[in-house]
């Protein structure tokens, strides 16, 4: 080696330093030794998390990326870990989320001699990311982590994967190559803007409309769009619903917000106003099954305008009037722009809106009051939106925190400041993915929601979250069912229970064994003095609720509505 070379990982640790990356998620592994003797032994502003799961890992990354605009970086070893860390590239990727994970490997010249935890990575991860690359000279790290980082922030955001084989690590790179493009160290890079004969395409079409609505998926916050959508809506007076990831677009105290639409969070009384609606625009929004609950809400045949960074999406679901390939941000900019030209034209959408939204708030209030036990989950996001300050960051699991999260945890102020994995909806999500939010966002209360079934997932990380201190609440709903599952076997299959149900766990005792303070709630008039301690504690804490099960609740589940 001489003064102007580095040793590949040597020259890892630099590049992601360059692109100021300041907190990397792992787990050790024998092909990682170079890499991980690198990090402890040069001068970077890189702090690595440790993590008890690879899985773990990605869900962290993800977590930060979502609340600092910033790429999250997770890695771990070869083999298992890389099939470990997998899904949490799926979901992020899915969500257009930039995670990259690099996962170390066997050596290049060992490959096809069968040596222990050898895996085909490129095979196993490239129909699964946006990009991925096993690196084959340890001169191609600095340019392989560009086009990763280039890769992961451009067009719609998504993730990426390195593989870095042991020999590569050790190799010769260039110290001159150590350079990196400050575009993509934040997402979305480079967003592109819409054609303008279309954006008055699309203007004329939505004041021609009677009652036009708006639904926002995330890529209106991923955009940074909040503001430009609250000028739009004011100035039509036009109406904005959400999906759950677009959750933020607008405040849902906002008169003109009707909430979350959709088979998980939406409600008998949002669904009237997809219903009644002769257009919608959607923003940011794939259209997917949950969004229109299997296509039928809006009705085939409405009028149907599409904003969206990727192309591949306008039109997959529904025939469209008219659409803007561009980011949600500029296009609806443009929009603002092309209205301040025109005769002003409004549509009495918050007027529209105000009934179903006071018949659905009155129906979760009578039953938030209930003293019933098993605990009504109702109660538990009453008594959280009342004890929770407007910026605390709140993490739902799949199950039973996200349909009730989402119809009912109401949204004080824009910004993403609530989420869920929305994209594949894996159990084992809210609690890694909390530690990444409180990791990128300090001096925020951060707190994950989950049902015991996703406990089960990921209660290893506990002790990460004891270990680093991070004041996150973890609130689990106790039901000892695969609640979700088991709904369905009632209403679709006549209650034929099969192999959903579980023996109840204390969760407050296995908490304590990690050194979390821990609470169990069976008593609702219990619940807010139990809540309020936890929330104000200064480490992790843990309340395990005794809660109603899904298949017994009313849940905002549009599918088991009859």
């Amino acid at each position: 080696m001489t003064a102007n070379t580095l040793t590949g990982a040597e020259a890892m640790v630099r590049m992601l330093d360059a692109y100021q990356v300041r907190h990397i998620f792992g787990l050790c592994g024998d092909t990682t030794l170079p890499f991980y003797d690198a990090l402890y032994r040069l001068d970077h502003g890189i702090e690595h998390i440790l993590t008890r799961d690879e899985r773990s890992a990605a869900y962290m990354a993800d977590g930060y990326a979502r609340v600092t605009g910033k790429p999250g970086i997770c890695e771990g070893p070869s083999g298992g870990g890389a099939t470990y860390i997998l899904p949490g590239l799926v979901e992020a990727g899915e969500s257009s989320i930039p995670i990259l994970a690099i996962t170390s490997d066997v050596g290049t010249r060992a490959a096809g001699h069968y040596p222990l935890t050898e895996l085909d990575q490129a095979g196993l991860m490239r129909p699964l990311t946006k990009s991925t690359q096993v690196i084959q000279h340890a001169d191609q790290v600095p340019n392989a982590v560009r086009a990763a980082f280039r890769t992961m922030t451009t067009g719609r955001p998504g993730s990426a994967h390195l593989g870095f084989p042991i020999d590569v690590q050790r190799g010769e790179a260039d110290q001159a190559d150590i350079w990196h493009d400050p575009a993509h160290m934040h997402y979305p890079a480079y967003p592109t803007g819409p054609d303008p004969a279309a954006v008055e395409t699309l203007l004329d079409a939505l004041l021609s409309a009677s009652f036009p609505l708006i639904i926002c998926g995330g890529g209106v916050v991923l955009a940074g769009g909040e503001e430009a959508l609250k000028t739009l809506s004011e100035a039509l007076d036009i109406a904005v619903a959400t999906t759950i990831s677009g959750q933020g677009s607008l405040a849902e105290t906002h008169p003109n917000c009707l909430g979350v639409v959709g088979s998980n969070g939406g409600v008998p009384e949002t669904r009237e106003v997809v219903d009644q609606a002769d257009l919608v625009l959607f923003i940011g929004c794939r259209a997917g099954s949950v969004t229109t609950e299997l296509w039928r809400h809006p009705a085939k045949g409405t009028r149907i305008f599409h904003i969206d960074s990727d192309p591949d999406v306008i039109g997959a679901s529904y025939p469209t009037e008219g659409a803007l390939v561009s980011d949600a941000r500029l296009a609806v900019d443009a929009l603002n722009r092309a209205l301040a030209t025109r005769e002003t034209k409004t549509f009495g959408g918050a007027a529209a809106i105000a009934d179903a939204k006071a018949r659905k708030w009155q129906i979760f209030h009578g039953i938030a009051a209930s003293s019933d036990r098993p605990i009504r989950p109702e109660r538990t996001i009453a008594t959280l939106r009342k004890l929770l300050d407007n910026d605390a960051i709140i993490v739902g699991d799949p199950g039973t925190p996200c349909p009730y999260l989402s119809a009912y945890y109401e949204l004080r102020v824009p910004g993403r400041t609530l989420f869920s994995n929305r994209a594949h909806g894996a159990l084992g999500y809210a609690m890694s993915a909390a530690m990444g939010a409180a990791i990128g966002k300090p001096g925020h209360k951060v707190v994950a929601l989950m049902g015991d079934g996703s406990f089960g997932f990921t209660c290893g990380e506990l002790e990460t979250a004891v270990r680093k201190r991070l004041p996150i609440t973890f609130i689990v709903f106790s039901n000892a069912v695969y609640g979700w599952i088991k709904a369905g076997q009632k209403t679709k299959f006549d209650e034929r229970y099969y192999s959903v149900d579980f023996d109840r766990t204390d969760h407050a005792a296995v908490a304590a064994a990690f050194g979390v303070k821990s609470w169990r709630v069976e008593d609702p008039d219990d619940l807010e003095s139990s809540l309020k301690q936890a929330i104000s504690h200064a480490g992790p804490t843990l309340v395990d609720i005794i809660s109603q099960p899904l298949q017994e609740a009313n849940a905002p589940v549009s599918e088991w509505i009859a």
